[in-house]
């Protein structure tokens, strides 16, 4: 006797006639794990791998809270790949489209929205590595090779915002932020002295241990002693560039606590600055920070998830990027609290965020080599 079964027949009871299906009483379901990061063999990012389980297995709800901030069928997708130190994302909510630097490529991309297109937007970037927009939507970045801070203006000309403070060249401005009060904060610490990422300081300096590194080689033609100084004399701190172009220096060097990525919260009353591995926080009065402390040390689970570039959403959750071991390199989210809320798994360590997308929603990550994205039940607090 042959049974014609289709799906109708099977969902119908018809499934009772085959057997080897083996339903019985002791049957135990026969659950899967979904690949992922630490997975083994691990999660498949590649354009052409099976689509990713949801909720996604690397998206870590370490708090309850943490739950309402995400969407259940969204995942991690990788945008683009092969870069050599991606950094620096800020979302053009005028162009629709995400700028970032490969600092190490000399290359600043872009990210178009409509079409999910990735094209080279100023090269050479000159090293540019933190980026942002203000609130007249001009493009804002800070050059490692000539150590200064930029702005676009709508004519398409450039203006230099800063490139000293007292009379002294700054060393590398590294990552910014606009205020509301129409002044730009900047941190300067001395990354751009490395090789790859600026250019080395005429003889002995603090990225160029007994002068063995040649800056004069490797000139694309724009004149090297044009690039900023070709010493690094200052310590590191934090500037801000008032409305009028004063530079004042708002939060000085202290041993230890270099500065790197900055942001403010939501109401613009606080500032977040990453210095020394960990994450400080002070009240924003006018052109000066009072009580600064210690935030967070970005230690979990025993593990330092080394912060580089942060971003606060609209409730005032602090999304950090983590370049940490495998299993921790990512993001980390934090409440105003300084409470680990969730993590978010990569399978490289991540420079730095933004909040990307017309409703400013979704989460746009560099990490080393690539660049992932994953939409959220939240807006990025600041524009760019």
């Amino acid at each position: 006797m042959i049974h014609l079964l289709n799906r109708r027949g099977i969902i119908g009871g018809g499934a009772a006639l085959i057997p080897s299906l083996g339903y019985g009483a002791d049957t135990k379901a026969l659950l899967a794990v979904p690949r992922s990061v630490i997975s083994e063999p691990p999660r498949d990012f590649s354009p052409g791998a099976s689509p990713a389980f949801s909720p996604d297995p690397d998206v870590l709800r370490i708090d309850p809270s943490f739950g309402g901030l995400l969407i259940g069928q969204e995942v991690i997708r990788r945008l683009y790949t092969g870069l050599h130190l991606a950094e620096g994302p800020a979302w053009s909510n005028i162009g629709l489209y995400t700028i970032f630097s490969d600092v190490k490529n000399d290359t600043l991309y872009r990210y178009i929205w409509e079409t999910g297109q990735v094209t080279a937007f100023r090269k050479p970037s000159f090293s540019t590595n933190g980026n942002s927009f203000d609130f007249e939507g001009r493009q804002l970045s800070t050059q490692d090779f000539f150590r200064r801070v930029v702005r676009w203006e709508a004519d398409g000309s450039m203006s230099v915002l800063a490139d000293q403070f007292d009379g002294k060249a700054l060393n590398s401005p590294n990552d910014l932020a606009p205020h509301k009060d129409g002044s730009v904060w900047f941190t300067d610490p001395t990354f751009g002295g490395n090789l790859a990422e600026g250019h080395p300081d005429e003889g002995d300096g603090p990225m160029n241990a007994g002068g063995v590194r040649d800056p004069a080689i490797g000139n694309t033609g724009v004149g090297i002693q044009k690039a900023g100084s070709l010493h690094q004399i200052l310590p590191p701190s934090v500037y801000r560039i008032d409305p009028t172009g004063r530079v004042d220096l708002v939060v000085p060097f202290e041993q230890g606590l270099a500065p790197n990525g900055i942001c403010f919260s939501p109401d613009y009353a606080k500032v977040y600055i990453i210095r020394g591995g960990g994450i400080s926080v002070g009240e924003v009065q006018g052109a000066k920070v009072e009580n600064l402390r210690a935030f967070t040390d970005c230690i979990v689970d025993g593990v330092h998830c080394a912060p580089d570039g942060m971003r606060a959403d609209k409730a005032g959750n602090i999304w950090c990027s983590s370049a940490a071991p495998l299993g921790y390199a990512g993001v980390t989210v934090w409440n105003s609290n300084a409470k680990l809320i969730g993590r978010i798994r990569l399978p490289e360590p991540c420079a730095n965020l933004c909040f990307a997308g017309p409703k400013r929603d979704h989460l746009f990550m560099t990490a080393t080599q690539s660049i992932y994205m994953l939409r959220l039940n939240m807006q990025g607090a600041a524009p760019g």
